[in-house]
């Protein structure tokens, strides 16, 4: 037990240095039923890595929906300026998905991909992103081949 509240104390102060940010994802909330919640850690300047969590809501016999009912997306984005309001950034991630593949079988899987996209980050705080890429599925053939990442997310620097 102390050791866990030791990781657990480590962690809380390491993350207290550093500037970091909360969002949502609000088109994937709006536009195909979905959630999709981000925390991001600013390394410095011009690079962070944060992690994406995405919650299908979709029911199977709708029109348009991912093929991932679940994906955790681990990423380290690149910033190429940090002077502008308007920045763009390039990442790399790594997304563990599973869902239902061809002929409804059940899969789990890991994507390695890119993304490219823009930041807005206020001086009080507000950050909106928006960026898109692809990503291939390394392991089974039951799920799908690309993996799409994309979003508007609307959150919180602090």
């Amino acid at each position: 037990m102390k050791r866990i509240l030791l990781a657990f104390g480590l962690l809380l102060s390491s993350l207290s240095y550093a500037q970091q940010e909360i969002k949502i994802d609000i088109a994937d909330a709006l536009i195909i039923k979905s959630l999709e919640f981000s925390y991001e850690r600013y390394i410095n300047s011009e690079s962070s890595f944060g992690i994406s969590a995405l919650f299908n809501l979709a029911k199977e016999s709708e029109d348009f929906r991912y093929n991932e009912d679940l994906m955790i997306t681990p990423y380290y984005r690149h910033y190429f300026s940090s002077a502008a309001a308007w920045n763009l950034f390039g990442e790399g991630f790594v997304g563990i998905n599973s869902g239902k593949g061809a002929k409804l079988v059940e899969y789990t899987d890991a994507a390695l991909g890119i993304a490219i996209g823009t930041k807005y980050a206020s001086q009080s705080g507000l950050t909106i992103d928006l960026y898109g890429g692809l990503g291939r599925n390394l392991f089974t053939v039951v799920s799908p081949v690309i993996v799409p990442r994309l979003g508007l997310n609307v959150g919180w620097r602090f």
